[in-house]
């Protein structure tokens, strides 16, 4: 969908900024009132990931509403994550990805059915002695070798993850050979990941995490660990996934 100040163009769509406009007739407050209707017309697709709102005084000049009620319902859009101020620049639609709980979707894969551009920056890319916890649940001799990845994942440029993935050092012998998605170099090494059991919970950046995910030291994030299995059943990926808690949302479908 083309972004809302292309749709504006001309008194026809006038209609796009009466759907946002509070209701003077109501109880609610118009700060509220006009922070709901923003939030509907974000998630309905007006603006695309990090592209700039219009300006508070825009927002009162077209709405016939005050630039207090403006930066308030701002406000409140802000301490929801749907947005975010750059000093100097303006307020940008903050990337959210809602990924769904009930399909195995790779990074890359999950991204371009959203609409955003993948890319990845590699930290590091090797082979290891295995951990305790690799040997333990990749099911490896402690003799044995790792490969290990660690990488920085980005949508449309801004970082929303860091990933590190070990696999067996005979399924991936060589990790420089990895490009942009794992998954697929799996399917085309003849090892695809069919099936793969999730653990997320809360956890508190370490200073290494937060650095590189851009964050402040002891922030919230989501912690991902993934146990990726092939068709005959043999663990052959341990990634944990760090995910900013600011861009990412987690989704199931409950039904009885």
């Amino acid at each position: 969908m083309a972004p809302l100040n292309d749709h504006l163009q001309g008194s026809h769509m006038d209609s796009r900024w009466n759907a946002l406009k509070p209701e003077e007739t109501s109880t609610t407050p118009l700060y509220l009132q006009f922070s709901r209707k923003l939030a509907e017309a974000i998630h309905a697709g007006w603006w695309q990931a990090d592209e700039a709102l219009p300006s508070e005084r825009t927002f009162s000049e077209e709405l016939g509403i005050s630039r207090v009620t403006a930066r308030k319902a701002l406000d409140v859009l802000l301490e929801q994550g749907l947005i975010r101020r750059r000093h100097g620049s303006g307020t940008f639609i903050t990337p959210r990805l809602e990924q769904p709980l009930s399909r195995l979707t790779s990074f890359t894969e999950m991204l371009k059915m959203k609409g955003f551009e993948p890319s990845s920056v590699w930290l590091s890319r090797g082979i290891a002695t295995p951990t305790h916890e690799e040997v333990i649940k990749l099911g490896l001799s402690p003799n044995a070798q790792v490969a290990r990845l660690k990488r920085q994942r980005l949508a449309d440029g801004v970082v929303m993850a860091i990933e590190q993935s070990s696999l067996p050092l005979t399924y991936l012998p060589d990790p420089q050979a990895v490009g942009s998605s794992l998954y697929a170099y799996l399917d085309t090494m003849g090892h695809p990941i069919v099936r793969a059991l999730q653990h997320i919970r809360a956890v508190n950046a370490n200073p290494d995490i937060a650095a590189i995910a851009g964050i402040k030291p002891g922030e919230a994030m989501l912690l991902i660990t993934r146990i990726g299995y092939t068709a005959d059943n043999v663990a052959i990926e341990l990634t944990d996934t760090w995910c900013r808690n600011d861009y990412y949302d987690f989704v199931a479908e409950l039904r009885r």
